[in-house]
């Protein structure tokens, strides 16, 4: 049985987008322009000039191979139950329930909450659960997340200026923000599971934006706008970013967020270190706030707590 084919993406035609003159504010404009087409398009795209040492992401895929080569008995020690924290194991996770469980594992985590604040009741929320057994873990993985959040907090400024949009508008509710990082571990797929196994299944990304660091192993496939499954390979020193159904849900759909799905047919580890981005649970997402009263959408106004329960009950276990 053969592995789920995927086409040769063109390298011509995936949009690399240098954000540094967005970062330092020289030439914001033609930054949230070039992210505006591109995520009209293809919907994934490849930045440069991001800023995050390569110190900060080896650090964290390092600490990231450590824990998931620990004994399954020590990574039960931090096993993810109620809030959407710690270990998730293989199988535990189903795109569609038609489908065959992930072959994936995680470990999830998010900002410290400090002790006076109040906590939120929302399961994507909540205090991490660290692995004792690696002292450098929890340093590692918050630096990988403070970075990689300033960098969705910029993609989204950039995203509100190409709509004529303040620059928060996207980020104004920081407030016990639903934002959560993982380190997402694909091991060797055997071409005997056959095309209808996979790492992850084909799926959108729930929440507003998606930002991830590839290994240089590859497998990531993405549909294209003619409706072929094309592989989205590495390309080094870039991060990989795309929309989600919120931010698409949010913009009437201006910005596509689109299927993908990996299948790790390389013979080796595959490790993808992943930040996604979304607002507190309380977050009103309505299409209005953008283009006024009169906008035409089939959408009514949810809140961001409301919209990821929703997905989240239908993809965990």
């Amino acid at each position: 049985m053969p592995f789920a084919q995927a086409k040769i993406l063109d390298k011509d035609l995936i949009p690399v987008i240098d954000i540094k003159p967005l970062i330092d504010n020289t030439d914001p404009v033609t930054v949230a322009s070039n992210l505006h087409e591109a995520s009209q398009k293809i919907g994934f795209l490849y930045i440069t000039g991001h800023g995050i040492p390569k110190s900060v992401i080896d650090n964290a895929r390092n600490n990231a191979m450590n824990f998931f080569h620990l004994s399954e008995t020590k990574k039960k020690q931090v096993n993810l139950h109620g809030v959407h924290r710690g270990w998730l194991g293989p199988n535990r996770a189903t795109m569609d329930r038609s489908m065959k469980a992930d072959l994936k594992e995680s470990f999830i985590w998010g900002a410290e909450i400090p002790k006076e604040e109040s906590v939120n009741n929302h399961y994507a929320y909540g205090k991490n659960k660290w692995p004792i057994s690696l002292p450098n873990f929890k340093d590692h993985s918050l630096d990988f997340f403070q970075q990689t959040n300033s960098v969705a907090r910029q993609l989204l400024r950039g995203f509100a200026i190409s709509l004529g949009l303040k620059d928060n508008f996207f980020t104004s509710d920081e407030v016990q923000a639903l934002t959560r990082a993982s380190y997402v571990y694909y091991p060797t797929q055997s071409e005997r599971m056959g095309d209808d196994q996979f790492g992850v299944g084909p799926h959108t990304d729930f929440g507003v934006l998606t930002v991830l660091s590839q290994d240089h192993i590859g497998g990531l496939q993405v549909l294209d706008l003619n409706g072929d499954w094309v592989h989205a390979p590495p390309i080094e020193d870039t991060l990989v970013v795309n929309v989600g159904d919120l931010l698409s849900r949010w913009t009437n759909g201006i910005f596509r967020s689109t299927p993908h799905r990996v299948v790790n047919r390389s013979g080796k580890e595959r490790l993808s270190l992943v930040l996604a981005y979304d607002p507190s649970p309380n977050m009103i997402i309505d299409p209005h706030d953008i283009f006024g009263d009169q906008c035409a959408t089939e959408h009514k106004p949810i809140t961001c707590g409301d919209y990821l329960t929703w997905r989240f009950e239908k993809s965990f276990s």
